[in-house]
């Protein structure tokens, strides 16, 4: 997870948070230049790091290392002599996972915490059987522009999907505590997600949200939805840091 890549935000404009996206099985940090580029837009420092490997049999101490390397990264992202706040880390599939376990799975508080997460197509514990790569494509998204982008990316390992997550990796996620915000992002068709799971999870916390994007498969982040998906986190890092006061409210509307 040591390399990375960055997005930087227009110039002349005050940076207004910073973002560590953290991606799932299979993806590379290819996978999120769009994202990416499109919050730098809204003058967020964004950088994109390596999917996390998390040791089943060393949970804590893998954990630990995770959240090291996190802190690391994100002081490493300072211009100048301070790390621009909030600082939110924007996860999936097992990227969500393992940012969710370590976080909220130890009995004590994690040593580093972010300012706040978002956490996007946590996968459930049943096992995925994916077929072949048009079938794993259909799984994650019905975008073309991102089958094509993981399709021409040489570095996707085509299959991932079927590998297994760590049951106890799963459980630190499902059942800790996140004592920062937490916004869930997670697509209505995605085949992967326990939607009941997920939803008596984010009732749980102390302060989350859990949006359902209509129409949306397993790469949440990068389906037809991307658009609207940007909008909802940027919104969210507006609302973090407003102190979770929402900006705007609907007072009337026909819809």
């Amino acid at each position: 997870m040591s390399e990375y890549t960055d997005h930087h935000g227009p110039e002349g404009l005050r940076t207004r948070g910073t973002i560590v996206v953290v991606p799932g099985r299979g993806e590379t940090r290819k996978t999120y230049t769009r994202l990416g580029r499109r919050l730098a837009a809204d003058a967020y420092r964004v950088r994109v790091v390596g999917t996390p490997d998390i040791d089943a049999d060393d949970l804590a101490g893998s954990l630990d290392r995770f959240g090291a390397e996190l802190a690391d990264i994100v002081e490493d992202t300072a211009a100048e002599d301070d790390v621009v706040h909030p600082v939110v880390l924007v996860a999936a599939d097992t990227g969500a996972a393992a940012v969710a376990a370590f976080l909220g799975g130890a009995e004590a508080p994690a040593a580093w915490q972010p300012d706040a997460v978002v956490l996007a197509g946590l996968p459930g514990h049943a096992a995925a059987d994916v077929g072949g790569w048009e079938d794993e494509l259909e799984v994650r998204t019905s975008c073309p522009t991102h089958r094509g982008t993981l399709t021409e990316d040489n570095e996707v390992r085509r299959g991932s999907l079927e590998d297994a997550v760590p049951d106890a990796v799963l459980r630190a996620a499902y059942n800790g505590e996140v004592a920062v915000p937490a916004l869930f992002l997670i697509g209505d068709a995605d085949p992967l997600a326990d939607h009941g799971a997920l939803a008596r999870t984010a009732k749980s916390q102390a302060r989350a949200r859990l949006s359902v994007v209509r129409g949306a498969h397993h790469d949440v982040l990068n389906d037809l939805q991307h658009r609207s998906v940007a909008a909802e986190i940027v919104t969210f890092l507006e609302t973090v840091r407003n102190d979770l006061v929402p900006l705007i409210a609907v007072e009337l509307s026909a819809w």
